[in-house]
């Protein structure tokens, strides 16, 4: 099959939606996963190279149920998006339940490593050996947002996740890079008040700068479409004149 394959997790909803539709105009052909079946369905819109799976990325039975299913249908798995994330709540490190940082990191960390490995093991098992894995990693894997301990915390942590992949992964010609999008426009950014008034640093508000999630997506499949020779290691793409850089 001459086709790649590509798994995207998270995929009923914002970014995941947005990378599975862009992968799949450029001729991937592309599972999607994520735990709402419907929603699956709604960003498959009946396309021919899209297979549905509903799958639970912090339950290891269905994580693996996921790449199996795709090795059966297609024969291998060339490109992971890891991308199935939550916000979690807002609250600092002095405010935050365990139940809440667990829950969290669970998504975020736990749910990640489980479909990096699956992929990993499947990408070792194949002929030729080998594949890519794209980890979503938020700009708040380099600076964080106020009252966001939880969430920050995973996405530092995804950076460790990638480069660990990169490097285990070499002898297998396996690559991993990370991209750190901001302020991409989905519903995420909806519930941050991104569009009335984002909390800020000093505790004011303020309407932060937004950017159409088609150009994040694009992103991701220039990341996917490189040979198996290049890789992007670290790619950061955030709307123009958002507070970034003078967070803190």
């Amino acid at each position: 099959m001459s086709a790649r394959i590509a798994v995207v997790t998270g995929a009923g909803s914002g970014i995941g939606r947005a990378v599975a539709r862009e992968l799949l105009d450029a001729g991937f052909l592309v599972a999607l996963a994520g735990r709402r079946e419907g929603a699956l369905r709604e960003t498959a819109a009946e396309h021919p190279h899209a297979l549905v799976v509903p799958t639970d990325v912090t339950v290891e039975a269905e994580v693996e149920a996921l790449f199996a299913r795709v090795v059966a249908e297609w024969g291998r798995v060339d490109v992971l998006f890891n991308n199935a994330g939550a916000f979690g709540p807002a609250a600092s490190a002095a405010e935050i339940s365990l139940a809440d940082w667990q829950s969290t990191l669970d998504v975020n960390l736990t749910g990640a490593l489980l479909c990096a490995g699956a992929a990993m093991r499947a990408m070792i098992a194949q002929e030729p050996q080998g594949g890519r894995i794209i980890n979503n990693g938020s700009i708040s894997a380099q600076v964080p947002r106020p009252l966001s301990v939880a969430y920050t915390v995973s996405k530092h942590a995804i950076t460790g996740l990638t480069r660990s992949i990169d490097l285990d992964g070499r002898r297998f010609g396996i690559s991993a890079g990370q991209i750190d999008i901001g302020n991409a426009r989905t519903s995420i950014m909806t519930a941050l008040g991104v569009s009335e008034g984002a909390l800020q640093a000093d505790g004011s508000r303020r309407v932060e700068p937004t950017f159409d999630v088609a150009d994040a997506a694009k992103a991701v499949l220039f990341m996917a479409q490189l040979p198996a020779e290049a890789n992007v290691a670290s790619m950061t793409i955030a709307a123009s004149g958002m507070p970034f850089g003078g967070r803190g």
